[in-house]
């Protein structure tokens, strides 16, 4: 069962139904490994992952799922997110004492610069994973320097393996608009209101080189009141659209809308939306941090620098980001094709697909000498 002891009484009616759904992914895992395991081809577990159409984890299993349906019985694979918190301690060793290889997508960690609570004890459960998979997926080469800096270094098996789009769905269209459009998008707390805030700013002096150009703000703003406001003030606000929460099957339209993307999320792993819009064409704009210079080339984007640290947010200043913006301006048509051309050659979802197929069928036939259950 798992380790953490329930107290009622401290818990919160979401942490009641999130602690049960742990209990319940337990039981299932005991469950679905007493059945004997077929021997057909690999029969991936997700490990109690949920997938969806809005959010960048959702969607990435979502993916997955559509090319490798799930068995949440007699699998012979486990595959998980550094993101999953249902996957508990117990439950991992005694997957591993059943000798089930389970493979790691290793995304992001805690540390001190966005996460605000004890770092230390939310990386405990995530080091025991990490350590223990068979295999590890890292999102870029600074998901693997972040991993190995706060887990420690890794001796198991593993490659980095970036993010993927599906290039056929996310294209370019032709457009007749005169007027640019630059683009933010995604989930957007109070925290991380530097990223649309520091563009804002930048807008104004942008405005003074083209007063046509337009930024559209599309996803989940959870201050979305505070910067319809901050646009008044600053005497933008016919320049800025929001547009909200969108699903994922929408967000081909979104990206096409625009002509320009733009992202200053600090330090960053592997944005799928950076993939997205590049896949649609559009040039990028983007925080010099984290694993987003890996993405973007120099024809295809602007990496404006920051300094780099794990204790506190690095903001590109307004002079810097209203000038990227002016370049891109003035050199969107190579950009965009360079954009288009990158995220076909190198982030093509079908690479993405292939590299997984592989991982499991060496895994699948690995656990098919070693297991008893056959």
């Amino acid at each position: 069962m798992p380790e953490k002891k329930l107290d009622f009484q401290k818990f919160s009616i979401k942490k009641i139904v999130k602690e049960s759904y742990k209990i319940f992914n337990f039981l299932q895992i005991i469950f679905g490994s007493i059945l004997p395991v077929k021997k057909i081809y690999p029969r991936i577990f997700y490990g109690g992952l949920r997938s969806g159409n809005i959010g960048g984890p959702l969607v990435k299993i979502k993916k997955l799922k559509e090319y490798f349906p799930e068995y949440k019985y007699r699998f012979n694979i486990v595959y998980t997110t550094s993101s999953n918190y249902f996957l508990t301690k117990s439950a991992i060793k005694h997957l591993k004492k059943k000798n089930y290889p389970i493979i790691l997508n290793q995304n992001g960690v805690f540390y001190p610069a966005w996460f605000e609570g004890n770092c230390q004890k939310r990386n405990l459960l995530n080091k025991y994973l990490y350590h223990n998979a068979d295999y590890v997926f890292w999102q870029s080469k600074f998901c693997k320097n972040a991993s190995e800096t706060f887990l420690g270094k890794r001796n198991g098996s593993g490659e980095i393996l970036y993010n993927a789009v599906n290039t056929e769905i996310f294209k370019p269209i032709n457009k007749t608009k005169n007027n640019f459009h630059f683009l933010i998008t995604g989930n957007i707390t109070k925290k991380n209101n530097y990223r649309i805030l520091s563009v804002l700013k930048a807008l104004i002096d942008v405005l003074k080189y083209d007063p046509k150009i337009c930024l559209i703000i599309a996803g989940n703003i959870v201050d979305k009141n505070y910067f319809v406001s901050e646009s008044k003030r600053l005497g933008i606000i016919n320049h800025v659209k929001f547009l909200g929460k969108f699903k994922q099957e929408d967000a081909p339209k979104i990206y096409q809308m625009a002509d320009a993307y733009i992202t200053m999320s600090y330090q960053d792993n592997c944005p799928s939306a950076v993939l997205e819009a590049m896949s649609c064409g559009l040039p990028i704009l983007y925080s010099a941090s984290g694993g987003i210079p890996e993405l973007v080339d120099e024809y295809s984007g602007i990496g404006l620098e920051v300094a780099s640290s794990w204790q506190s947010i690095a903001i590109p200043d307004r002079k810097a980001i209203a000038e990227g913006m002016i370049n891109i301006l003035e050199n969107k048509i190579n950009m965009s094709k360079s954009s288009r051309i990158r995220a076909i050659e190198k982030f093509d979802i079908r690479y993405w697909h292939k590299r997984h197929e592989y991982v499991f069928d060496y895994y699948f036939k690995k656990f098919y000498k070693l297991s008893k259950n056959f």
